[in-house]
Parts: structure tokens; C-alpha cells; sequence
């Protein structure tokens, strides 16, 4: 998990290395869907780094529900809040 906020602009990517490390998936999309919410609440006006999906299955959800999966997710990304995540999608797969 990220000990730090980012210092640039979220990117997929980050979201994506940093869910690899807390969660250790077995499937995992992270899609910047930004640019669709151009004009809407926590758009930066760049078109990318604000929403975010997210496509996951990990081992770690075993036993958890799905608003224990999702707080998961969350946890593992918070650090990306500060530096302009605003909306993520969080879609948990078998």
C-alpha cells in the first residue's frame, strides 16, 4: 500500500500497482473514465485522474462481504483521494 499521497495526478496505472500490492488479485482492470464526466462534481478540467472502474477478484475477498470487498478496495487506494481520485466504480468478480 502506498505509505504517502501521490504526487501527480492518479493515473490507472497507480491505482493498478497500488491494488496489485495490498490485494494481490487474480483478475484486475482499472479503467480512467475521467473524460466521460467532463463538467460534473470532481472533475478536474483535465479529462483524466478523477473516476475511476475498477475490475477485481483477489483471494483476500474469501469470506468478506461485499461491502467488506469494497472497503478493501478503498483502503488500498486511499492515499490517491488527496491527489484528486473523486468517483470509483468497484466491481468485484468471482
Amino acid at each position: 500500500m502506498i505509505t504517502s499521497p501521490p504526487a501527480a495526478v492518479p493515473t490507472a496505472l497507480a491505482l493498478e500497482a497500488a491494488l496489485r500490492s495490498a490485494l494481490e488479485p487474480t483478475f484486475l482492470q482499472v479503467m480512467d473514465e475521467s473524460a466521460a464526466h467532463a463538467g460534473h462534481a470532481g472533475a478536474n478540467g483535465l479529462g483524466y485522474g478523477t473516476h475511476f472502474r475498477v475490475r477485481i477478484a483477489s483471494p483476500r475477498f474469501a469470506g468478506h462481504n461485499r461491502v467488506a470487498q469494497h472497503r478493501l478496495v478503498y483502503d488500498a487506494l486511499r492515499d490517491f483521494t488527496a491527489a484528486g481520485l473523486h468517483a470509483l466504480a468497484i466491481e468485484v468478480r468471482d
